[in-house]
């Protein structure tokens, strides 16, 4: 009966399993299959400014400045830029100055502006047009077992599950790290994925290590942390109740052999 207590005891003050990449070795390499880039969908905004060496012609292919928004480059949006703003509409286009619509979704930030750049110069608008583009108002959400949950910007081309919850404080101590479900929308319907982030081989392989606009990341909580969640929870299985009744056994015990 000791040795039964004692094991319950043991097992009630086991600790969590927080390591990540556990099948990782030194030195070894691991291939990373799905190397996406964020591209565009309908409803994402984005900035585009049209320079040239002629700043009056480059000046009628920019849309006037119709307000404010948080520069990517401005870490946790600290300054801001003025900038003017398109949206991508159902059909995947923007109305763009003088070229008219251009179709956009599916396409990376680089190639939105190769694609405007080449085509001012095949039309002969602008000889040398330097085109920047910028994301605006795309976010991933991350909640759950998190140390900060919440909506957080995407600001580079590729944004990984690990730079999300790196955003977000890393996972608490009660963060199941074996199924972190990532929910997806895709063609109009959400997809839900899962993402164990102890093993390295699964993890770089999945269709969801780099993130997409509107993602959701949610880290469930491990048993113990759920069982918190009642009153009952909060007492039953705890250290303190095996020890309590460890010593109950042993008095029990002692008291028959007597």
């Amino acid at each position: 009966m000791i040795a039964v207590a004692a094991g319950l005891l043991m097992v009630s003050c086991e600790t969590p399993k927080v390591s990540y990449f556990q099948d990782v070795k030194d030195g070894e390499s691991k291939s990373i299959t799905d190397n996406r880039i964020v591209r565009l969908q309908p409803g994402d905004k984005l900035s585009i400014l049209v320079s040239s060496k002629n700043p009056e012609l480059a000046y009628l292919f920019n849309l006037p400045v119709v307000g404010h928004y948080r520069s990517a480059t401005s870490g946790q949006g600290l300054s801001t830029s003025t900038v003017a703003n398109y949206t991508v509409n159902p059909d995947g286009c923007i109305d763009f100055p003088i070229l008219g619509s251009l179709h956009v979704s599916g396409m990376t930030r680089s190639e939105v502006g190769n694609f405007i750049k080449n085509t001012l110069i095949q039309r002969g608008e602008l000889k040398d047009p330097q085109v920047t583009v910028d994301f605006l108002d795309m976010y991933f959400s991350v909640m759950g077992e998190v140390k900060s949950p919440g909506r957080f910007i995407i600001d580079h081309d590729q944004v990984s599950i690990l730079d999300a919850l790196s955003r977000a404080g890393d996972l608490t101590i009660f963060g199941v790290r074996e199924n972190v479900l990532v929910m997806r929308l895709e063609n109009g319907q959400q997809k839900s994925y899962r993402v164990n982030l102890t093993d390295a081989n699964s993890l770089y392989t999945s269709p969801v290590f780099y993130l997409q606009q509107n993602d959701i990341v949610y880290v469930e909580p491990n048993e113990k942390k759920a069982r918190e969640a009642s009153a009952l929870g909060n007492s039953f299985l705890t250290p303190a109740l095996w020890i309590s009744a460890a010593s109950l056994l042993t008095t029990i015990i002692v008291l028959i052999v007597k």
